[in-house]
């Protein structure tokens, strides 16, 4: 399997940049993903390392080898599209065999490969069904089966889930994982789905207007957000705009306008982020990271709304004129509702400051 180098790459449409000076190295058996909005340049950079797309500037390596300008059939890798891209007239084991005819293979090795293949995405009993036979999620594993047949280098998979209902995404997801997990195949994946990247991946890159946001593994990413989109798009946050009061190596002090008053830990602030006394900073606080009762930054909000989602209560409450969501783990006991007082505190350590 190939590691990915890609270094200070751009890519331009005309006057529109899609990709701005990309630097990136992609691991050898990693199952990397691309995340983020429509338009931020994660599916042109997968175009790119799959060579439909040459780069307006830099270079793009496979281990050691320069594949900036080489034809996609000499790359050696896979692809599975958003739509399946499979062919209607042709029987499953007819479009998983395609790639493997295309390189000359003699019919018993095609044959041998696409059994195995067959089987490992649990299509066993379905070789000759023909492709509108079959459901989507199964569509989906024919394509990602005729992909990794040809044994390639790199797998790519742009946003191949999107046309699934949730529960055959999750199903579906697992099995994406597992294959890539046996195989040890290097996977590139585009979404912009966070569940899927954070329960797949080994790292994410989250880009937004062609800029890379974020690096990192998904509980980097989920817990230390750099930013304050990263913060926002990736899960739920409650992100206040705050001035520090009092800053030590141990704990910094914020406060708002509305004398929302809470204390952090130095540690917890954005990688290259410094700061001083009197000035501005965001403060982000996920919903879970409020605890029961007193202690660390402790709340006494007024409850406006409540909703209960089986799994954990989800408080929207007011304390000082600033609206927060909380969310708590439901072990059975009473729901608070609507103007009712809940005491809550933040501990320290679940209190992130980030920069712009």
């Amino acid at each position: 399997m190939k590691a990915v180098r890609i270094q200070d790459v751009s890519k331009k449409f005309g006057d529109v940049l899609g990709v701005d000076d990309l630097d990136l190295d992609i691991k050898s058996g990693e199952f990397f993903t691309f995340l983020g909005p429509s338009g931020c340049g994660k599916t042109t950079t997968l175009r790119m390392i799959a060579g439909f797309y040459y780069p307006s500037t830099g270079k793009i390596y496979f281990d050691d080898h320069d594949v900036t300008t080489l034809q996609p059939n000499k790359r050696n890798i896979g692809m599975v599209f958003q739509n399946y891209a499979l062919f209607p007239h042709m029987t499953v084991d007819e479009n998983i065999a395609f790639g493997l005819e295309i390189r000359k293979y003699d019919k018993k090795a095609i044959k041998e490969k696409v059994d195995r293949i067959r089987g490992l995405v649990h299509l066993g009993p379905y070789g000759s069904r023909k492709i509108n036979e079959l459901s989507g999620g199964q569509q989906q594993r024919v394509a990602l089966a005729r992909a990794l047949v040809i044994e390639p280098d790199i797998l790519l998979l742009d946003e191949p889930l999107s046309n699934l209902d949730a529960k055959l995404r999750e199903e579906t997801r697992i099995e994406i994982k597992r294959i890539q997990s046996e195989l040890g195949v290097t996977t590139i994946y585009v979404t912009h789905d966070q569940t899927e990247a954070m329960a797949m991946s080994d790292r994410i890159m989250v880009m937004e207007n062609g800029v890379v946001k974020q690096i990192g593994t998904p509980q980097e990413i989920y817990h230390r957000p750099n930013n304050r989109f990263v913060a926002t798009f990736i899960g739920e946050t409650n992100l206040l705009e705050m001035k520090v009061q009092s800053i030590n190596d141990e704990t910094i002090t914020v406060a708002n306008e509305n004398g929302l008053t809470l204390q952090g830990l130095t540690e917890n602030l954005a990688k290259g982020l410094q700061v001083n006394v009197g000035d501005e900073i965001y403060v982000s606080i996920r919903p879970e990271a409020f605890e029961s009762g007193a202690g660390d930054n402790t709340i006494s909000g007024i409850i406006e709304l409540t909703e209960f989602t089986g799994l954990s209560v989800n408080y929207f409450l007011k304390w000082n004129n600033t609206t927060l969501k909380a969310m708590i783990i439901s072990r059975g006991t009473a729901i608070k509702q609507a103007g009712h007082t809940i005491d809550l505190h933040i501990p320290k350590q679940n209190i992130y400051f980030l920069g712009e």
